[in-house]
C-alpha cells in the first residue's frame, strides 16, 4: 500500500513538473512569437498609406484594448480554469496573427489587433497557473524562472524578425510564423498532464494559510476544465453560502462558488465582477501605486535612452543597440538569480522589494548625472538586474497579500496598472525633454523615491497585519 501511495505521489510530483517546464517554453515561444512582430508594425502601418498621426492612433488600439481586458480576462482565469482560459487565449491570439498576416489595408490591420488586444493575456495566465502549482517559498524562484525564459524569447525574436524582413513579404511570413507559434503553444497546452497534478500550497501568509489546493479531476466537487480558482480548501475570508453568490467573512482570501465554462454566461460574468470588485475594494493601493510609479519610472530611463546616447556621448545608434542588448540579457539572466536573492533574505520579499526599489531608484539617478559612458555600462549592469528581481517580488506580494485562489484577478490588475504607465510615460517623457536630454530619468528618479517612501511608510503595517492575524488564529485554534 505504502508502495502505491508512494508511486502515485511521484507521478503526481512530474506530472507537475512537466506542467511548470512546459509553461516555460509557451513563455519563450510566446515573446520570441510577439518579439517578432513588434519592431517591424510601425513600418507596415505606414506602408499600408497611413499618415504618422493615424499610424499613431492605431498603435494606441492596442495598448487600450489590454488596459481594459487585463483585469477581466485575469479574473475568467479564476472563474473557469487555467487550462480552457489559456486555450482561448493562444487561440484568439494565434487568429490575431493571422489576419495582420493577411492585412493589405488599414481597416484590416485594426481589426487584427483587436482579438490580440483582448486575448492576449497569456503569460499573466501561465504565472497565475505557476502560483496555482507551487508553494509560497518555492513562488518566486518558479516565477524568475519564467520571466528569465520568456525575457530570452524576446531578446532572439528580433532577430529571426529581421532576417525574415529582408526578404519579399517578409513582414507577412513572420506574421504567420507569429501565428502558428501560439498554434503550437496551444497544441503543448492541451497536452500537458492536468489530471495527474496535485496542487500543494506549503507557504502560509497574511492572506492564505493554507496547506493544501488542487487542480482539474483531483477535487470531489471541481470543474472538469482545470478550473483551480474554486476547489482550494485554505481558511479563507469570504465563503459562499449554499445557493448564494455573496462571500461571509472568515480570515485570510475569499472563495467564490465554482463556476465552470458550461455554466451560463451571466454566471461567469457575476463570479467575474464579484472578484474584481473585490481586488478594487482591497486595502492594496499600496503595491498598485509602487507598481505604477517604478513601471513609470522604468519606461522614463528607457524613453529616450538613444537619443541621450547621442547628444550626451555621441555614441552611434549601433553601440547603442549593442548596449541596449547587454541590459536585455542582463534582465534575461536576472531571472535566475531571484530565487538564491530570495533565500538569503529568508523569503522576506517585503525587505528584498525595498531594496531593490531603492538599488533602482540609485541606479536611475546615477545614469542621469553619469558623466562617462563607463558608469552608463555600470549602472546598465545593475539595473537589469534589480529591476528583474523588483518585478518579481511586487509580483509575489500581490498574491501574497491577495490570495493565490485570486491570483489570475491580481495578475491581470497588475498589468492593467502597468498598462496605465505606458500611457502616461511618453507624454511624462516627452514634457521632461524639453528640459534636458536627462530630464526623462531625472524625473523617474523622483517617482523611484515616491515609491520608496510609500514602502517605508507601509511595510510595518503589512508586517503588524500579518502577526495580528496569526495571533488570532492561534488564539482561535
Amino acid at each position: 500500500m505504502n508502495d502505491h501511495k508512494f508511486s502515485t505521489l511521484l507521478q503526481k510530483t512530474r506530472g507537475r513538473i512537466s506542467i511548470i517546464q512546459c509553461i516555460y517554453v509557451v513563455g519563450f515561444m510566446d515573446l520570441f512569437g510577439v518579439s517578432m512582430i513588434i519592431p517591424l508594425l510601425s513600418h507596415h502601418v505606414k506602408a499600408l498609406g497611413a499618415s504618422p498621426t493615424v499610424a499613431g492612433i492605431v498603435g494606441s488600439t492596442y495598448g487600450i484594448l489590454q488596459l481594459f481586458s487585463s483585469t477581466v480576462v485575469g479574473s475568467w482565469s479564476d472563474v473557469v480554469g487555467r487550462r480552457y482560459s489559456l486555450l482561448t487565449c493562444l487561440l484568439l491570439s494565434a487568429l490575431g496573427y493571422g489576419l495582420l498576416g493577411m492585412s493589405s489595408s488599414i481597416t484590416l490591420f485594426v481589426l487584427a489587433r483587436i482579438p490580440v488586444g483582448l486575448f492576449k493575456h497569456s503569460l499573466s495566465i501561465c504565472r497565475a497557473l505557476l502560483s496555482d502549482l507551487v508553494s509560497e517559498s518555492e513562488r518566486p524562484l518558479v516565477m524568475g524562472h519564467f520571466n528569465a525564459a520568456s525575457s530570452v524569447g524576446f531578446i532572439l525574436g528580433p532577430v529571426v524578425g529581421g532576417y525574415l524582413t529582408e526578404h519579399e513579404g517578409g513582414f507577412y511570413t513572420s506574421s504567420f510564423t507569429c501565428a502558428a507559434i501560439f498554434l503550437i503553444n496551444a497544441g503543448l497546452v492541451w497536452m500537458l498532464p492536468w489530471s495527474e497534478t496535485l496542487i500543494q500550497r506549503n507557504g502560509t501568509n497574511s492572506s492564505n494559510n493554507t496547506s493544501r489546493g488542487c487542480h482539474d479531476n483531483n477535487c470531489n466537487k471541481s470543474a472538469p476544465n482545470g478550473s483551480h480558482a474554486n476547489s482550494h480548501h485554505p481558511p479563507l475570508a469570504a465563503e459562499t453560502e449554499p445557493g448564494s453568490e455573496a462571500p461571509v467573512k472568515r480570515r485570510g482570501g475569499f472563495r467564490w462558488r465554482e463556476v465552470s465554462l458550461h455554466q451560463p454566461a451571466w454566471r461567469q460574468l457575476s463570479s467575474v465582477g464579484s472578484k474584481i470588485h473585490t481586488v478594487a475594494t482591497s486595502d492594496m493601493w499600496d503595491l498598485f501605486l509602487v507598481r505604477l510609479l517604478m513601471g513609470i519610472a522604468i519606461m522614463l530611463y528607457y524613453s529616450n535612452f538613444s537619443l541621450a546616447m547621442e547628444e550626451r556621448f555621441e555614441l552611434k545608434p549601433k553601440v547603442t543597440g549593442y548596449l541596449i542588448s547587454y541590459s536585455s540579457t542582463l534582465g534575461a539572466l536576472g531571472g535566475f538569480l531571484v530565487g538564491p536573492v530570495t533565500q538569503l533574505y529568508g523569503n522576506d520579499i517585503s525587505a528584498l522589494l525595498l531594496h531593490s526599489t531603492v538599488l533602482t531608484s540609485s541606479l536611475i539617478f546615477l545614469y542621469a548625472a553619469a558623466p562617462s559612458l563607463w558608469q552608463v555600462l555600470l549602472t546598465s549592469t545593475f539595473f537589469a538586474l534589480s529591476t528583474s528581481i523588483g518585478r518579481t517580488c511586487i509580483t509575489d506580494l500581490e498574491l501574497q497579500r491577495g490570495g493565490v485562489q485570486r491570483s489570475g484577478t491580481l495578475i491581470g490588475a497588475g498589468q492593467s496598472v502597468t498598462a496605465v504607465g505606458r500611457v502616461l510615460a511618453p507624454l511624462l517623457s516627452g514634457l521632461a525633454q524639453e528640459f534636458s536630454p536627462c530630464g526623462p530619468p531625472s524625473l523617474g528618479v523622483v517617482l523611484a523615491l515616491v515609491a520608496v517612501c510609500v514602502l517605508l511608510i507601509r511595510i510595518p503595517k503589512w508586517d503588524s497585519r500579518g502577526k495580528t492575524k496569526i495571533v488570532k488564529h492561534e488564539h482561535s485554534e
